[in-house]
């Protein structure tokens, strides 16, 4: 199995309600124990390796899944101007300028939302089908 499909599958898991829960129970049964064991150093060491594992491993899981729905919504929204007859082709390689142009550019797109005005209570205009 690739790491990106692993990742993905564990990323969906770890975001249940099942899995906070069972971590939940899990936090609570640690807590449960204290007196038994006194509350000494070994005891809190338990909870903390443990977490401080979980978490480092669960940094590389996220950044994983994290790049891989950006690359999707990147490729979708890629389509969609390449669809679009009045869009800037140029606008595929965005990730290709520096922070510089892309800051130019931001600035271009502050300047056009400036000249119209939004009102929320508006219904949306329905396309007429075709």
């Amino acid at each position: 199995m690739k790491f990106s499909k692993f990742s993905h599958a564990l990323s969906k898991w770890a975001g249940s309600a099942k899995t906070f829960f069972i971590a939940l129970l899990l936090i609570l049964v640690w807590a449960c124990t204290g007196p038994f064991f006194h509350y000494n150093d070994t005891w809190q060491l338990i909870i903390n390796t443990s977490t401080t594992i979980i978490t480092f491993l669960m940094v590389f899981v996220i950044q994983n899944t994290q790049n891989r729905d950006n690359d999707v919504l990147h490729i979708k929204i890629d389509e969609l101007l390449r669809a679009t007859k009045d869009a800037r082709n140029a606008m595929l390689s965005l990730d290709k300028m520096d922070q510089k142009e892309l800051k130019a550019l931001r600035k271009e797109y502050e300047a056009l939302g400036d000249c119209e005005t939004l009102t929320l209570n508006e219904p949306v205009p329905k396309e007429p089908s075709a």
